[in-house]
């Protein structure tokens, strides 16, 4: 099942595709909206798979909103559905899954949902096929790192949590507290094989130092971490926690 937001300012232009999308028994209607400070609002909070969204709206361009998105993440996927075929370029250009024409027809619509379908299905694979890599052995062993003028290889069994603090990056062990110029978009880069993910701007948690998830405030979580530490997720990165622990 996809989930799926309209950004349309043309009321039966909206109706149209959601009686369509919900036709095909495979598409959850999150949201809609008629203007971009709304759609914006809503996206980064709901996260759906994917944004349908027409170009040409009321004094404002669906372009702008589309390259907004693309700073999601996880990013949702985009369809440009318009009545304009000559953006189909720059949609492409800002990585857009598929195009469709107004007025839209069953056919074409059914097209986009089963492309969607293959995608979302090819994503969960590979991140499937990633978990399972450091899982049996293949990912890295130790992160290492530089402080002050010493240089530390941390078995990443033994890594807690990365924070952003000061200037600096925490990296909280079993063993101990490091502090490292190292930037934690550095050591995410670095901990892209790992059990490592980024779950709020400021932290990367180990996903096997979790003993506990727990519901926050705007369906967020706290993760309560092996030393009794607590990690908050933020909303843009709860659909990646999610899959990871699929819930």
């Amino acid at each position: 099942m996809l989930t799926a937001f309209i950004v349309d300012d043309e009321l039966l232009s909206r109706d149209e595709l959601i009686f369509l999308l919900r036709k095909s028994n495979q598409v959850k209607i999150i949201g809609e909206a008629e203007d971009l400070e709304s759609a914006w609002e809503q996206i980064q909070g709901k996260l759906p798979d994917v944004v349908f969204l027409d170009i040409q709206l009321a004094n404002e361009s669906g372009i702008d909103l589309a390259e907004k998105i693309l700073t999601l993440r996880p990013q949702p996927e985009i369809v440009f559905a318009t009545a304009y075929d000559e953006y189909a370029l720059k949609a492409f250009e800002l990585n857009a899954i598929d195009y469709i024409l107004k007025p839209f027809e069953e056919d074409r619509i059914r097209q986009t949902i089963e492309r969607m379908l293959r995608t979302k299905q090819k994503a969960v694979n590979e991140s499937a096929i990633t978990y399972n890599k450091w899982k049996i052995g293949e990912a890295m062993k130790k992160l290492t790192i530089l402080v002050e003028d010493r240089i530390y290889p941390i078995p990443i069994e033994q890594i807690y949590y990365l924070s952003s603090m000061e200037g600096k990056t925490l990296i909280a062990t079993s063993e101990r507290h490091y502090k490292t110029n190292e930037t934690l978009i550095k050591l995410e880069r670095k901990l892209a094989s790992s059990s490592i993910i980024r779950v709020h701007r400021s932290f990367l948690v180990n996903l096997e130092a979790i003993v506990e998830i727990q519901p926050w405030f705007h369906s967020t979580y706290l993760l309560k971490m092996k030393d009794n530490s607590k990690v908050p997720v933020s909303r843009t990165f709860v659909k990646e926690l999610r899959t990871n622990f699929d819930f």
